[in-house]
Parts: structure tokens; C-alpha cells; sequence
């Protein structure tokens, strides 16, 4: 009798060891993975205006730092967040680029790396664009050589946000302009130029699209963030951010380049009615934007910033966006569908070939 006591006395008090240890006890299996890997946004926080470029078997991403640009080097976007980050260019002390490094955008150009930055001397006048240039196969090697700045025909104008425009066997440059930054008046619109080189406007400006609609004024009228977009058919669209970046209703806008007509006109371009891409809950402000492709080639991405929090003050243009991405599909007639700004915290599919 005491030996059926002492033996229950045992496993009651197995029973009760929350520890689950000792060898009396299986050893839980791990679950199995089922249906395809998941990440989440956002893929890094104090990440504003997220840039990615692709070649090879890698992508590389940067974003605003304000005194240096860093690139982050990954085969695997859903992966970002543990991708080695190597820094390119440290803001001299002084000088017209030594404060407000923003916005830098890297492309593979005629054989060569640059990287495309704005900056100023700390005075907002003063924002402009320069250039830096990298021969190294590996733009995360070598050395980046300073090709200084880009200056705007005919005459040296406040600019921000530049990007590259390849069409036609052409190379041209668009960024967001503020003609009246000497006087006070805030509006930015946006401007291209031919290049004769990747380091040299040699067109004349020429302004392209300006804040019309109501929901391009919100905070105060702007046009920026210009990047380029085609289809498989070969269509071209320019994807904008419009309205002040600190509002909730800073949103993507998109232009069509009519096809075969001549993009230094503004007659060319065909402006959307309505934002293509705007707030929603946990993505306020969504915004200031890049575009890549799955590893495998067959999806398209969108890589933005947003806030998680409404900013009713106008003040969310800060370090507290975050840099999320999400999966995009193509209309019948060829224009593409961003959706809505997936939700933080949501479990999206990895990009196709991950």
C-alpha cells in the first residue's frame, strides 16, 4: 500500500512542475513551417524616405540620416533589419553639403555606382543636389569619389530629391524645385533636365507638374519624392508624394508619360486625379517611395515610409517614420495598383524567390 502512495506521490508531483524538465517527459516538438515565410512591417523604425537598388544577386538600401549615408547590402529584402550596413559618406563640417543629408537614391550607371543626395549648409535657401560616384563592381567597396554638385540651367535653384530618368537612350534628371525660396513661399514642384553625363544637368529646368488638387496642398503645397515607374508594356508613370511630409495626408500621386511624346514638355504628362497611395490606420503619412523587384523577377514591390500614430500638429515629418514594404499589382489598362498601406504588424508573404 505505502508503495502505491510513494509512486503516486511521483507523478503528482510531475504533474505539477510547470518546468517540464527531467527525462520522465517528452520533449515538446517544434512546429512545423507551413505555407509560405512571412515578414512584417515595418522593416526598420527612424527610417524616413527608404530608397532600394538592385543588381545582381543583391539589393541595397539606404535612407535619410541627415549627416552621413549609409548603404545596407542584403540578398534578401524581407531581411533588411539584419543586413550589414557599411557608411559611404560622412558630412564634411562645413560647407554648402555639411548639414540636411537627405533623401539618397543609388543608381548603376554607364558602368559606374552613384549615389544622388540633398544637403545644405544648414540654411534651408540653401538645399541643392550632388553627387557621388563609385567604379567598384560593389558599391559598398572602394572608394566614393565626390563629384560635387548638380546645378540646375539656367540658374542654380533650391532643389531636393533627385532621381534618375533612363528613356530613349537618354539620360535625364527629376527632383521637387521651390522657385520661390528666397521669398518665403513654399510651394515645390516638380522639374526635369537632360544630363550629358551622370554628374551633369546640361538641359534647361523645366517644370513639369505643380500642386493643383486640394489634397496635393495639404500643410502647404508640394510636389516631391519624383520616381520613375514602367510596365512590361512600357509604359512610363512618374509616382510623386504630395502635400507637406509632417501631415497625415501626405500621399503618392502618379503622371503618365504619353507614349512617344517628349518628356521636357509638360504638355507630355498626364497628371491622375486622386492620390494612389494614402493614409491609413498605423500608416499615416505614407509616402516618399521606391519601387523593386521579387528576387525571382515576378512580383512588383513598393518600399515607402509612414508613421505609425496620426499627427494632427503637422509633425510627423521627423525620424519617428518607419520604412515599410508590401507587394503591388497592375490594372487592366496598365496603371499600376498600390492598394492600401498594409497594417503594422500584419504577416505579408515574402517577396517571390525568398
Amino acid at each position: 500500500m505505502k508503495q502505491i502512495l510513494y509512486i503516486g506521490f511521483i507523478l503528482f508531483a510531475l504533474a505539477c512542475d510547470k518546468r517540464g524538465a527531467g527525462p520522465y517527459l517528452p520533449t515538446p516538438k517544434a512546429p512545423e513551417a507551413t505555407g509560405p515565410a512571412k515578414f512584417q512591417n515595418p522593416l526598420l523604425n527612424t527610417a524616413p524616405d527608404p530608397w532600394v537598388a538592385q543588381r545582381g544577386d543583391f539589393y541595397y538600401y539606404l535612407q535619410t540620416l541627415g549627416n552621413r549615408i549609409e548603404i545596407r547590402k542584403t540578398a534578401k529584402m524581407s531581411e533588411l533589419s539584419s543586413a550589414a550596413s557599411k557608411v559611404v559618406f560622412t558630412a564634411p563640417s562645413a560647407g554648402p553639403n555639411s548639414r540636411d543629408v537627405w533623401a539618397p537614391e543609388l543608381f548603376f550607371l554607364q558602368g559606374k555606382w552613384y549615389i544622388y543626395y540633398t544637403a545644405s549648409n544648414g540654411q534651408d535657401v540653401n538645399h541643392r543636389m550632388f553627387v557621388l560616384e563609385n567604379a567598384n563592381e560593389d558599391p559598398t567597396t572602394g572608394n566614393w569619389v565626390d563629384k560635387g554638385q548638380l546645378i540646375t540651367q539656367p540658374t542654380d535653384q533650391w532643389a531636393i530629391d533627385g532621381s534618375i530618368f533612363e528613356h530613349g537612350n537618354e539620360l535625364y534628371f527629376i527632383w521637387s524645385g521651390r522657385p520661390g525660396a528666397r521669398t518665403g513661399d513654399l510651394t515645390q514642384n516638380i522639374y526635369i533636365s537632360k544630363m550629358s553625363n551622370p554628374f551633369t544637368l546640361s538641359g534647361e529646368t523645366v517644370m513639369i507638374a505643380q500642386p493643383e488638387h486640394a489634397w496635393e496642398r495639404q500643410g502647404f503645397r508640394v510636389n516631391e519624392g519624383p520616381e520613375i515607374l514602367k510596365n512590361n508594356a512600357g509604359d512610363t508613370f512618374l509616382i510623386y508624394s504630395a502635400s507637406y511630409c509632417g501631415t497625415d495626408d501626405y500621399a503618392l500621386g502618379m503622371m503618365k508619360l504619353t507614349n512617344g511624346a517628349n518628356p521636357l514638355l509638360m504638355a507630355s504628362w498626364t497628371k491622375h486625379p486622386t492620390p494612389v497611395f494614402s493614409q491609413a490606420p498605423t500608416a499615416y503619412g505614407a509616402g516618399h517611395n521606391g519601387f523593386f523587384k521579387s528576387k525571382d523577377g515576378s512580383e512588383d514591390w513598393i518600399i515607402y515610409h509612414a508613421n505609425m500614430e496620426s499627427h494632427p500638429n503637422n509633425d510627423g515629418c521627423g525620424n519617428v517614420r518607419s520604412t515599410r514594404m508590401q507587394k503591388f499589382s497592375w490594372n487592366a489598362d496598365g496603371t499600376p495598383n498600390f492598394g492600401t498601406p498594409a497594417a503594422v504588424g500584419a504577416f505579408l508573404e515574402v517577396p517571390a524567390g525568398e
